[in-house]
């Protein structure tokens, strides 16, 4: 299996490069990766169909109890390397853990269910719990992030793995035609990017930073960090989870796609001044053209790619 060795490799990489642009010493740089390393292979079995099947072998009550142990795994890896180990915080992590995974142990894979788990998942990772768990050891050594990582890991793991949702297209590396599918909407997406920004007054575009090898290597490191992180989570929440359902609730996938873009702007009504009208605005007429990959390809693979692309650009040019 070449490619976890190339995942743990990668990982080092950009924990590297990461420690030398923000000045963190080599010895706490070091003590954080097995940490990470170890999140980074969990992450890693969520997107591998192959891993997920072998694990649905097993009752969902042993697929939920190895979730919720999983969890822990990561905090207490970095907790023990800096000194920061709390038993309450163990605690407090596998209960978080343990209730999202044994949510369709306990509860009926139907609407109502549904909808509240999407509602505990949100509120957790919207009120940063987790932060109050890990010390930064360091200024920019943000250790919570591992905690954000393990709770859309344990989230989509519940989903696919436990309630068994069907019909998302879940997965790290979009096929062929996902790739051109999900570019395809990004290029249209572009006009109507430029109509939105000047009627809500969005913001003012400008060029990077001169020198094209540094706009390569940020843009690439960029994209794929939007892609497999921020992209697939949001797309397996909005389009994945709720487009189809909704669509399915109303008999009407056009109304599906049109509410879980406006529920995706509501989501960008905190980022990073509240109430952020102009980014509910950007958010949700982006979120039509990644609503639209999806429905195309019948994959979030693809409007991964349309939403990877758009941050990229937006992080890049505005």
């Amino acid at each position: 299996m070449w490619v976890l060795p190339l995942i743990w490799f990668g990982s080092a990489v950009a924990a590297y490069i990461y420690s030398r642009q923000y000045h963190i010493p080599s010895n706490l740089a070091l003590a954080a990766l097995p940490a990470f390393l170890l999140e980074a292979t969990f992450y890693f079995a969520l997107g591998q169909e192959r891993w997920r099947a072998r694990l649905e072998r097993l009752p969902p009550a042993a697929v939920a109890l190895i979730l919720t142990l999983s969890a822990a795994a990561p905090y207490c890896a970095a907790a023990l390397a800096f000194g920061f180990f709390r038993w309450q915080s163990l605690a407090a992590i596998l209960g978080l853990a343990g209730v999202a995974s044994f949510w369709y142990v306990l509860l009926p894979k139907k609407g109502a269910a549904d909808i509240l788990f999407i509602v505990f998942m949100a509120a957790v990772f919207l009120a940063n719990l987790e932060r109050r768990e890990y010390i930064d050891p360091y200024p920019k050594l943000t250790l919570d992030v591992l905690g954000k990582v393990m709770w859309i890991r344990i989230g989509a793991f519940a989903m696919l793995s436990v309630r068994r949702m069907k019909g998302v297209g879940f997965g790290f590396w979009p096929k062929r035609r996902e790739w051109i599918i999900g570019l395809a909407y990004f290029v249209v997406f572009l006009p109507a990017a430029v109509l939105a920004d000047w009627a809500v007054g969005f913001g003012s575009p400008h060029m990077p930073a001169p020198g094209w090898t540094r706009i390569g290597v940020l843009g690439l490191g960029t994209f794929f960090g939007v892609l497999w992180v921020l992209a697939l989570g949001e797309e397996f929440l909005f389009r994945g989870l709720l487009q189809q359902w909704i669509g399915q609730w109303l008999k009407n996938e056009w109304t599906g796609l049109a509410l879980a873009s406006m529920l995706f702007g509501l989501a960008h009504l905190w980022l990073h001044a509240f109430p952020n009208w102009r980014m509910v605005a950007m958010a949700a007429v982006a979120g039509v053209f990644y609503g639209l990959a999806f429905r195309q390809a019948r994959s979030i693979r693809a409007s991964m790619v349309t939403h990877a692309l758009t941050v990229t650009a937006w992080k890049l040019f505005f």
